[in-house]
């Protein structure tokens, strides 16, 4: 950029032949940990770079801190104030500035990237050819008006993950006043407005020379980084921005933003993405990170992929509380592509008799061992089976993979609602030989790869939008015992609805870890959404994103479809309540908040709400009253449907009573209601 320089700012240069390069390096983790991507880049830019100065914002681990050491000169920890931005401000005052004067560049950057994708080398020589006094890796284009303030303008600026600085403007007075001036950063908001978007102007205003070695003038969007990031690698960009894989996935609907494909870009140019993997299944929300990675994989019934010479270690587990399904699942489970080991729990030694003698007639030569568990209880279902029933067989290193499928009927569902879940869980585990063989490569290919279950059901069950149900409160405190951090996603989490999977022992080892107990599930009758089973099965993607494992959804081909045209009619009607992109509908939604029982009432508080927030606010202690009214009115409404409630919740509060002085005696609930 060209800028009419000031008496007081020394004239640009190159870098200078021989010169020498600091690098302040930023990092924070909320575990205190360093995961593999970070020794990764520092140790590329080694050759690069003369000082390597690791900040670290808040806790680092004694491991964490031995795998800095490792590739850097200095490690030094703060406390966690100031974001980047005072982090890179404190680090140059512990560096010193006559330290610093012995430099002929230093650099800025920070840990939101991966890298090098493309090697580091290109590009520092490169730039350093160019006579600048700051350079940048991207820029972001400018925005009018500023869409943190919503007034005024947001200037083009380079990206504050990687700003180079030579001596001509790290000695000046400008860039003393610049860091003594810095307000304090105490949000995300304020570390763009008061540094990342501001910086860039700032000195070149003052009469300093910025370059950007990939600008956003050459790409189709004013945001590359972020919107382009595979048109920036195949340019020979060795920055590839993390956020594209959390950010809001309508967002980059809206964009086209295809991150499966940045990945597979990624890949092929040498990057070990099992650490890219590693890191953000950690730190993003399971479902989020899904959607924007693409993670369903659609597999064919045809065998495409699988190595039959490095067979994997298998066990099936299948809880059959209907014996009479026996025959049908290991139909599907034979279609595995090697011999594995068969583990059934049951509910009742008749049970156990029943699918014995079925194994038995059938001797299906894919079985290699297998064994019948009559279970002392039937508290939890099919997840107490696993959890419990089957502890011993999850330990991790007896067996490399796991299938899990159970006796699925939903009888307290419609016929059509409950036939239709169970072949979606099915057809989406082992669907044919092809289908199962594929199924199994993915985990062969993918070290990393933790789960494999079906997608959230959505045909015959309103899943879609709540699938936390009551279970969001009840998995928060779960995880908080277990130790699991990775965020939750807002509205529905990425979980196995119907609880069908491959998993890898490793990745269930948070769970498996703690004993579990029959009495902590809910009786059979009490068996719904906030008790463990449930819980359980929302929180086991999060178990092994803990552990660094990611999930996939797997699907077959006409599953797919029928889902696909079904979800595609159902978004097109919604679609059609008001304009604009997906982003924009749902925040519509969103400040409207939810209609409730719809009506006159509710669309009048929805109207309220988004025209005349002040009166809407002035109304709200009536919200409670009118609720309890409507309720009243409805029980006089309907009066044979309430006592059938009533009735329902007696009967209920008395079994759960005699439950517990029925866990005294034998036989305890065995089978006495279904799962």
């Amino acid at each position: 950029m060209q800028i009419e320089h000031r008496a007081d700012v020394l004239s640009p240069a190159p870098f200078p032949a021989g010169g020498r390069r600091v690098i302040f390096y930023f990092v924070y983790d909320h575990r205190g940990e360093i995961d593999d991507y970070i020794p990764y880049k520092l140790e590329a830019l080694r050759e690069h770079s003369d000082h390597i100065f690791v900040v670290v914002n808040g806790d680092l681990t004694e491991a964490g801190r031995a795998r800095l050491e490792a590739v850097a000169d200095t490690v030094w920890q703060r406390e966690n104030t100031g974001f980047d931005v005072w982090a890179y401000k404190t680090a140059m005052e512990e560096f010193g500035e006559g330290r610093l004067a012995e430099y002929d560049e230093l650099v800025l950057m920070n840990y939101t990237f991966f890298g090098p994708v493309r090697p580091f080398g290109p590009v520092f020589d490169r730039m350093n050819a160019e006579p600048v006094h700051f350079w940048g890796m991207t820029d972001y284009g400018e925005e009018k008006p500023n869409p943190f303030t919503k007034e005024g303008v947001l200037h083009r600026h380079n990206q504050s993950h990687w700003n180079v600085v030579r001596r001509e403007l790290f000695l000046s007075q400008q860039w003393r006043d610049y860091w003594r001036d810095m307000p304090t950063i105490t949000t995300y908001v304020d570390s763009i407005l008061n540094h990342e978007s501001r910086f860039t102007h700032h000195f070149e205003e003052l009469g300093f020379t910025s370059g950007v070695a990939f600008p956003e003038a050459d790409y189709p969007s004013g945001h590359p980084a972020l919107i382009n990031a595979d048109l920036l690698l195949d340019d020979g960009c060795p920055v590839l921005k993390r956020r594209p894989f959390f950010h809001y996935p309508p967002y980059l609907d809206q964009h086209a933003v295809i991150g499966r494909w940045t990945i597979e870009k990624a890949e092929s140019y040498g990057y070990p993405v099992a650490m890219l993997w590693s890191n953000l299944v950690r730190n993003s929300p399971p479902k989020t990170l899904h959607a924007d990675a693409a993670m369903l994989e659609v597999l064919p019934d045809v065998d495409v992929s699988y190595d039959g010479e490095n067979p994997l270690r298998i066990a099936a587990i299948v809880h059959i509380f209907y014996e009479d399904m026996t025959d049908e699942l290991m139909d599907r489970l034979v279609m595995l592509p090697s011999a594995f080991d068969l583990f059934v729990t049951t509910t009742d030694e008749e049970k156990a008799a029943v699918i014995s003698a079925t194994l038995e007639r059938r001797a299906d030569a894919r079985v290699a061992h297998a064994e019948v568990r009559v279970l002392p209880s039937n508290r939890g279902r099919d997840l107490s089976a696993f959890f419990i029933g089957c502890r011993d067989v999850l330990e991790v290193g007896r067996y490399d993979l796991v299938v899990k499928v159970h006796s699925k009927k939903t009888v307290q569902d419609s016929f059509n609602a409950g036939r239709w879940f169970k072949l979606q869980q099915l057809d989406n585990v082992l669907n044919s030989p092809g289908f199962a063989a594929n199924a199994v490569a993915l985990f062969q290919r993918e070290p990393g790869l933790g789960l494999a279950f079906p997608p959230m059901i959505h045909i015959g069950y309103p899943t879609m939008g709540r699938g936390w149900y009551a279970n969001k409160e009840p998995a928060q405190k779960l995880c908080d015992e277990l130790g699991i951090s990775v965020p939750f996603d807002e509205v529905s989490p990425l979980a196995p609805f119907g609880c069908m999977w491959f998993a890898r022992p490793e990745a269930l080892k948070i769970l498996t870890d703690r004993e579990w107990r029959y009495e902590e599930y809910a009786p059979p009758n009490r068996h719904r959404d906030g008790s463990l089973a449930h819980v359980q099965e929302r929180i086991i993607a999060y178990a092994a994103a803990e552990r660094g494992y990611h999930t996939r959804t797997i699907a077959s081909l006409e599953q797919m479809s029928i889902s696909h045209t079904a979800l595609d009619f159902k978004l097109d009607q919604m679609g059609a309540t008001m304009p604009g992109y997906p982003i924009d509908q749902i925040q519509f939604l969103h400040r409207a908040g939810w209609l409730g029982h719809g009506g006159i009432v509710a669309l009048t508080r929805v109207y309220l709400k988004l025209n005349h927030p002040r009166i809407a606010r002035l109304l709200k202690p009536l919200d409670r009253p009118a609720r309890v009214l409507h309720h009243w009115l409805w029980r006089m409404r309907h009066p044979g449907e309430w006592r059938e409630i009533e009735r329902r919740e007696r009967e209920d509060a008395a079994e759960e009573a005699l439950d517990g002085v029925a866990q005294t005696g034998s036989g305890w609930d065995r089978g006495t209601t279904p799962p």
